[in-house]
């Protein structure tokens, strides 16, 4: 336990602005390229019904289960009251989730540890598979597990900061890039059950309003996490 506490807490060098930039310009095609974004989105999905999660828990609902599916679209199921201020915490934390969780990420990378938010996810990813309710929700989960595995236990620092830097940055571009295709879905009148619906029945909001806080919360998010990841490098 000692060795795992010292690789996990281990406080790496400042990397150079050329892999900070590099790893970003990475995580951009992956999230502009329709073919590469349609195969990648699967990871955003695990990170909004994971926020879902987190945030019924701390609400004080019950969570039942979650299920990721084949389109990327995902479902999470808790029980509680159906009206309230939890289960607007719990609609509402879904896109804003992912960004958040880079944002933290990305602060977390400023102070050197790199290794550390990769066995941060890996942590989350295996209390993420205790709650998966169907065969194919496990692929995904199982696979991001397993790349994160290889990395923390044989590869190299080097290699773990360009991973929890490609990661971040990709959680911080892919989050909005979820926000704006819920407004695509808004406009064709094909959201009736989306998380903006949802929360414009529970609130005075009108889902377009909600798609609007995504939409600042997102970007606020990669604003700041790209000047801290930015600034912090050497």
């Amino acid at each position: 336990m000692a060795d795992l506490w010292d690789r996990v807490s281990t406080v790496a060098p400042a990397p150079g602005l050329g892999l900070v930039v590099a790893t970003g310009l990475v995580a951009l095609a992956v999230t502009a390229v329709p073919e590469v974004w349609r195969r990648a989105r699967h990871l955003v999905t695990i990170a909004h019904e994971g926020s879902h999660g987190v945030a019924a828990l701390l609400s004080g609902r019950r969570l039942s289960g979650i299920r990721l599916h084949s389109d990327t679209s995902g479902l999470t199921v808790s029980s509680g009251r159906s009206t309230g201020p939890g289960m607007v915490a719990t609609a509402a934390a879904g896109y804003t989730g992912p960004a958040l969780l880079g944002l933290g990420a990305a602060y977390l990378l400023t102070r050197g540890h790199s290794v550390g938010v990769l066995w941060a996810l890996l942590v989350m990813l295996v209390l993420l598979l205790l709650q998966i309710r169907n065969f194919f929700g496990l692929l995904p989960v199982l696979a991001a597990g397993g790349v994160l595995v290889v990395v923390t236990r044989w590869g190299s620092l080097g290699l773990q900061q360009v991973i929890a830097y490609g990661v971040t940055w990709f959680l911080l571009l892919g989050a909005p890039r979820a926000v704006v295709e819920l407004h695509r879905h808004r406009r064709r009148r094909t959201d009736r059950s989306s998380d903006a619906a949802t929360l414009a029945r529970l609130t005075w909001l009108p889902a377009l309003g909600w798609v609007g806080v995504f939409a600042v919360v997102t970007l606020g998010c990669l604003v700041l996490g790209a000047r801290l990841m930015l600034r912090g490098a050497g």
